[in-house]
């Protein structure tokens, strides 16, 4: 069928070692899902797990090797990094178990869950949705997918970020609250998954904001390094 002009074209996402891309269906995220970040940010305990979404074409995908920019975003004084293990499904389905949702796991990235701290303060204590904080252009940096048939399954493995040099956030993936799939089953209680879906699983303690200038180098150990230069 004719569209009334022409349609987007879809988020492709490149796969190391393959000729060919990945693309891009949703991009959930889970909250608060390390320990530390969740007491930062006011909570303890190990709550249900929860989630918010941002759009396929928030993605500001950077090669691996280069440096990406990432435009200060409208709106905002408080910008702040989170860095994460990025998921990416090759499968889905409705009510998997935690077996069923590992086997969907196609490959791991790194990405940043750039988030508007101060919008989404003022939607939280007016119990509005997140969107304006997480879900604005170009707020979800990341780089290549790297398959599982490279690094297995990912459970354990450093999580970190450097802003100008100076660390700024360290964890490890055996630090989430929610493992990767007791994460990836949880959801797909709440969403049909299908390949093409990515999970941004959490971010560890250490969140600051960012200003024009500052360059954030982010890695997952085994999934490689994001770097990302804020600019105005």
């Amino acid at each position: 069928m004719k569209t009334v002009f022409p349609a987007a074209a879809p988020t492709l996402i490149p796969v190391v070692g393959a000729d060919a891309a990945f693309p891009v269906r949703r991009i959930y995220c889970v909250g608060r899902n390390y320990a530390e970040h969740a007491k930062e940010m006011g909570f303890t305990g190990r709550e249900d797990p929860f989630f918010f979404s941002k759009p396929a074409d928030a993605i500001l995908y950077v090669p691996e090797g280069e440096t990406g920019e990432l435009p200060y975003p409208p709106r905002t004084s408080d910008l702040h990094h989170e860095i994460e293990l990025v998921v990416a499904l090759g499968s889905g389905g409705r009510d998997l178990s935690v077996e069923q949702a590992a086997a969907c796991i196609y490959g791991y990235a790194v990405g940043l869950d750039m988030t508007r701290r101060d919008l989404q303060g003022v939607a939280k204590k007016l119990g509005r949705p997140w969107e304006v904080g997480k879900a604005f252009d170009f707020g979800a940096p990341m780089g290549p997918i790297y398959p599982v048939e490279r690094t297995g399954l990912l459970e354990k493995g450093a999580v970190t970020l450097e802003v100008n040099g100076q660390p700024r956030q360290k964890g490890c993936i055996s630090d989430m609250i929610w493992n990767v799939a007791e994460s990836i089953s949880y959801l797909s209680g709440l969403f049909e998954l299908k390949a093409g879906d990515l999970i941004f699983t959490g971010t560890p303690e250490g969140v600051a904001a960012v200003v024009p200038g500052d360059l954030m180098v982010g890695a997952v150990e085994g999934v490689g390094e994001l770097k990302v230069k804020v600019v105005a």
